[in-house]
């Protein structure tokens, strides 16, 4: 049975997590072997996220398609660099009025992929359309096979997106929440599913942030400015093996490598 796979890194946080990216994704690909390789990037820059300039470096690393999310336009400098290049996407149920686009096709060895970034609702900013909705335009008009990043807050939404697009896409993945999920599973009509992907960055902060900020807020002090935490790093992500002649996902696993 000829598979191809898909090689997925989530949400990369700061410098510490861009770094371990660039220093484990030449040994990562050459273990797996992945015909497309997607890294969600919308925490790149400084924590909050990414500038033209972090996006070129992601690119030359050889990673074919950036997914963003919530974070997408936080850098005023990006939009531009979002209507330009083909490969970075912001999630598709923002507003139409936004710069750039929510889809891109990849084509590699034959295979044709339709990568799409989808943002929840649930716990999240209010004014983005149905994602629901959204996912079922992609699945009735785009090319090829079709790959999810689903960046939501919710467990519950993001598995009812898994389930919505079972057997209509080759995998659903998500991203958000930066804490790797344990449910990787392939579901009964062949789409390959995770809650949540996890993260790319500090390995000893709070989802990538200077703990001891965050716990001067959670304990009630005046609040500050996040910063991306210091210190080791921790790699999370997951490998999907998917079938050519069908599109179903045979296999999902995770990967998570720490300093």
């Amino acid at each position: 049975m000829a598979t191809f796979t898909i090689l997925f890194l989530g949400d990369i946080v700061g410098e510490v997590g861009r770094n371990i990216v660039q220093r484990y994704l030449p040994s990562l690909k050459s273990t797996h072997k992945p015909l497309f390789t997607i890294v969600n990037g919308e925490n790149t820059a400084a924590g909050i996220g990414i500038t033209p300039k972090i996006a070129d470096q992601i690119f030359d690393w050889g990673v074919d398609a950036i997914t963003l999310g919530n974070h997408s336009f936080n850098k005023r400098e990006i939009g531009p660099y979002l209507d330009q290049e083909p490969n970075i996407l912001r999630p598709i149920n923002f507003s139409a009025r936004l710069p750039g686009h929510g889809t891109t096709v990849l084509e590699s060895d034959g295979v044709t992929l339709t990568v799409a970034n989808v943002s929840g609702r649930v716990g999240m900013d209010p004014v983005y359309d149905d994602p629901f909705m959204a996912v079922d335009r992609i699945c009735e008009t785009s090319p090829g096979f079709i790959f999810i990043d689903f960046h939501g807050e919710a467990t519950s939404e993001k598995v009812a997106m898994g389930w919505h697009c079972d057997g209509r896409a080759c995998a659903v993945v998500g991203t958000h929440t930066h804490v790797q999920t344990a449910d990787e599973r392939v579901l009964p009509q062949g789409t390959a599913y995770i809650t949540d992907v996890g993260m790319c960055g500090p390995l000893n902060g709070v989802l990538g942030m200077d703990r001891d900020i965050i716990l001067r807020r959670f304990r009630g002090d005046l609040p500050e400015r996040f910063e991306v935490a210091g210190g080791p790093g921790v790699i999370c992500g997951v490998v999907i093996n998917v079938e050519r002649s069908t599109g179903r996902a045979m296999r999902i696993e995770r990967i998570r490598i720490g300093e």
